[in-house]
C-alpha cells in the first residue's frame, strides 16, 4: 500500500481540499469530510495509509 502525507489547505462545507506534501505542484485532492478525522482544521497534517486518514503532529 502507498503511504502519503497531506496538508488540509481549505475546508469547504462537507469537503476538504488536501495537498500532498511530496508533490506540492500537483492539484488539490477533494475529499469528503466523512472520510477524515472529525477534528481536522485548515493546516492539519494527515497521514494516508491503508485507505484511512489520520492526523499527525
Amino acid at each position: 500500500m502507498n503511504t502519503y502525507t497531506y496538508v488540509v489547505e481549505t475546508i469547504d462545507g462537507d469537503y476538504a481540499h488536501l495537498r500532498r506534501t511530496d508533490e506540492p505542484s500537483e492539484e488539490l485532492k477533494l475529499v469528503a469530510r466523512a472520510l477524515l478525522p472529525a477534528e481536522i482544521m485548515e493546516g492539519s497534517k494527515l497521514l494516508y495509509e491503508w485507505m484511512q486518514y489520520s492526523i499527525i503532529e
